[in-house]
Parts: C-alpha cells; structure tokens; sequence
C-alpha cells in the first residue's frame, strides 16, 4: 500500500501538470509528442523489462528504474529552465518515460504474488494507488507549481522514495519462490515475446482489443482536460483534475461487490457507458458538466481496467501474471495511447476555430468512438465466463 502511494504520486506530479507546464514555457507544439513518447515507451520498455522481472527479483529491477526515472525527470525541468531546445527536452522526456513506462506493471504484479483472493483484497491495496495521485496532485497545486519547473525536481524526490522502499521489499519473499520457475531465459522470453502467445484465448483477446480501443479516446484526458478547465475560468488545474479520483476511491472499495454481483462482462460494459457519459458531460461545455468528466473518470477507469486485472489473474497461469500485465500495457499505454496522444491532437487541431477550440464537437467526437468500443466488447466477449475463469493459461496447454 505504501508503494502503491508514493509511486502514484510520483506519477500524477508529472503527468497531471505536463501539457499546462509546456504551454507555459512555450513548448505548446512538442506537447502531444510529449505525451506521444510515453507511449512510445510503453511499447519498447514494459514487455522487455516485464520479462525480466518475471525471472529474477522484482524489487531490485523497480529500484533501479526509479532511481534512473527520479534523474530523467530532474534533467528535463533543467533543460525547460535553462531554455534548451525543445527536442532535446523532448527526447529528456522520452528518456523519463522508458524508465517509468514499466514500473507500474511490476509493482502490480508483485502485489498479486501476495495476495491470496485479489478480487476481494486488490481493490483496498490499490486504493493507496488512487489516494497517492490525488495527493500528488494537490501537493502541486498546493505548492501553486501547476506552471513550474519546479514540479520536476519533486517528482524526482517521490521517485526516489519510490527506490528506497523497493530496496526492503527485495528483503521480502522470493520472487523465485512464488513463480517457482528457475529455467534460463530464452531470446524470445528476454524480449517478452513469449506473451504474444495469451492472445490465442478469445476471451482474452477481446479484452485486450475492447481496452486498447478505449485508450485511444481516453488518451485525449491529461492533454486537454487541464486546458478545457482553464478556458472554462477554473485555475489550479492539478488540484481540479485530482477529483478523478474521487470516485476511483469508491469504486476500489466497492468493486468486489460490484465485480461479484456483476461479472467480468457486465462490470466492464458499465465501465464503457460511464466513459461515454463522461465525454457527453463535457460536450455541454459548462464548468459544471466538465468536472463531471473529470469526476467519473476514476470509476470508468476500475470498473474496465481493474476487472481486466482480476480477470488476468483468475485466468491465468501465475507464472505468466507479469507478462500478461505487461502486454496489457504495451497494447493499451503502447499502441492505445500512442494513438490516442496524437489522434487526439490532430482532432484538437481540426475543432480549432481560431484560437479557441469548439469543445462540444471535440468530446462529442470521442463520445462517438466510446459508443463504438461499447458495442465491440458486447458483441465479442464470450458470455460464458464461469468456463473461461476455470481455464488457466500456461505454455504446456497451448
């Protein structure tokens, strides 16, 4: 839980504030590249560095990769301080997110190869999650850095609290013991390509297609939600923007009671139809209905990617826990929001008239797609989802 925090906020102190911090430095044109290069680093980074923490020690890996995250993340404030070129601190950027990228992924996996029942004991755990980014957020706004350089260099000190607490969680059980697999890495299990292999399951398959669909019109929240609430006269953005994870809150304490009376299918379905009110909600563009978009977010986010998460666990063979969380992030944070940073920069741009953008037509354009991704995931997924649960995936029944 205390990692679960402290990480979360690392998080939200860089990406709540990023697209506010650029505009004001004059960095506007690099900042949905800026959002893009997560995603480009959610590609290259989770599955490799999944792999490798799948066959060794968790702790040690995450670690190392937050100590390089807190550097990567300090060095980009100083370049934006001293006026450097803006692809050189775009490229700073992308160093920050190939360290960051997978982290995450690990510590969610490292969770799970404690827990006994996570569908009743992960939502609780992960609300420390959710409660660490809205303090990361708020302290932002608090230390009024909305616009600051400054917000670099403190996420940098979260980031390595973050590697110093790793380091006594490598005192801790064996990562070896709970996998129990002690065989040498292959070449393909050294790229994490081995993970491609969970696709052959339908069920599976839909669920990773129906969440990356979904990432693509969620990729437009954290570029330009902090803007619309600026337009609409809100300032302290971050602080604003840390009531998204208000209903997360709920929504983890109440979603093993939810996922129980629900299932995988319906939990997810509810989850979709959320994301489309929120976009609705903002297409009315009021500062009322905006922060209703803002508000829902967190519940739409447990109800579709956390159900995924359990679902993955119950499903699948525990060896391969980390590498279906890390295809899971290199198709939604990689391919999903890939698309999603730089789609929905493009459709900014063509709801631009002038300088002003025609808010109602940009959320109801991502309405629009939501519905779509609603209707996918109803057609496809299997409704036999007591058989599939009692299927586990390894590499000797496929």
């Amino acid at each position: 839980m205390v990692l679960f925090f402290i990480q979360s906020a690392a998080m939200a102190i860089w990406l709540v504030p990023l697209g506010t911090i650029l505009d004001a430095h004059g960095l506007g044109e690099i900042k949905p590249f800026s959002f893009a290069v997560h995603a480009i680093a959610a590609v290259i980074s989770p599955l490799f560095v999944g792999a490798k923490a799948d066959k060794g020690q968790p702790a040690v890996i995450l670690s190392f990769m937050a100590m390089l995250s807190a550097l990567a993340m300090a060095a980009v404030s100083t370049a934006i301080q001293f006026h450097l070129n803006q692809w050189l601190i775009l490229g700073l950027i992308q160093t920050y997110a190939l360290c960051s990228a997978p982290l995450f992924s690990i510590t969610t996996a490292l969770i799970f190869g404690q827990l006994e029942n996570p569908h009743h004991e992960y939502g609780p755990i992960r609300s420390l999650g959710t409660i660490g980014w809205m303090f990361g957020a708020l302290l932002i706004s608090l230390l009024r850095l909305d616009v600051s350089i400054y917000t670099g260099f403190v996420g940098a000190v979260f980031w390595l609290l973050v590697s110093a607490f790793a380091c006594f969680l490598s005192r801790s059980k064996s990562w070896r013991a709970i996998r129990g697999e002690k065989k040498p890495l292959t070449f393909r299990e050294r790229l994490g390509l081995d993970a491609m292999v969970l696709l052959k399951r339908r069920d599976i398959r839909v669920l990773l297609l129906t969440t990356m669909l979904l990432t693509i019109p969620l990729g437009s929240f954290y570029p330009f939600a902090p803007s619309h609430l600026r337009d609409l006269g809100f300032n302290r953005t971050s602080a604003w923007m840390s009531l998204a994870q208000s209903t997360e809150i709920i929504a983890m304490f109440a979603f093993a009671w939810l996922y129980h009376k629900l299932g995988t299918r319906r939990t997810i379905l509810c989850g979709v139809a959320i994301v489309v009110i929120r976009f609705v909600s903002s297409a009315f563009n009021t500062p009322t209905m905006h922060i209703v978009n803002v508000i829902l977010h967190g519940a739409g986010f447990v109800l579709i990617f956390i159900s995924t998460q359990i679902y993955f666990k119950e499903t699948i063979d525990a060896a391969w826990t980390t590498r279906a969380l890390a295809l899971m992030t290199f198709l939604n944070d990689g391919i999903g929001n890939l698309i999603g940073y730089l789609g929905s920069g493009r459709w900014h741009d063509l709801c631009m008239h002038g300088t002003a953008c025609n808010w109602p037509r940009f959320w109801g354009g991502l309405a629009a797609f939501a519905v779509l991704v609603w209707i996918v995931f109803w057609t496809l997924f299997p409704t036999d989802i007591e058989r599939n649960r009692n299927a586990s995936l390894s590499p000797g029944n496929q």
